[in-house]
């Protein structure tokens, strides 16, 4: 398999588990996952490990319609069977309590492909913080 053809397999994974998550299903967003998964998420704690169903579910059921994610500037690098991407997100929606999300956060991606499918290993994102003492988060940046 090319590089091209790989990096556009792993695009396709990466649009899928994005459209689960922006219609909250979680069987479909968890089958984009490994099973032994490792999660650096922009909510406590520090760490997930292994998939959460319940725990997802639990999530999308606090936010009313759809959840938007647009990505920018993907790359994406890649071997037979290792891959990382990285790439800017924006997330958008209506929490239930009412509240409004806009924010763009950094995504990091580890990938392997197993029985000739790319999963997603690890998720890492974040978000930078203000250095002014504030250690408030920089959810207003925007790229």
């Amino acid at each position: 398999m090319t590089s091209i053809n790989q990096n556009t397999a792993i695009e396709d994974t990466l649009k899928n588990w994005s459209d689960a998550i922006s219609s909250k299903n979680a069987q479909s967003t968890l089958s984009y996952l490994t099973e032994d998964i490792v999660e650096f998420s922009l909510a406590p704690p520090l760490q997930y490990r292994g998939k959460d169903a319940e725990g997802i579910q639990s999530w999308f059921d606090s936010w009313t319609g759809p959840i938007g994610n647009e990505s920018r500037e993907l790359d994406i690098t890649a071997s037979d069977d290792v891959a990382f991407a990285r790439c800017l997100v924006r997330m958008t929606g209506t929490k239930t309590t009412g509240d409004k999300a806009d924010l763009w956060f950094r995504q990091t991606l580890g990938l392997i492909k197993q029985g000739g499918i790319w999963k997603i290993a690890h998720v890492h994102a974040s978000v930078p913080f203000y250095m002014d003492g504030s250690f408030r988060a920089a959810i207003d940046l925007k790229p």
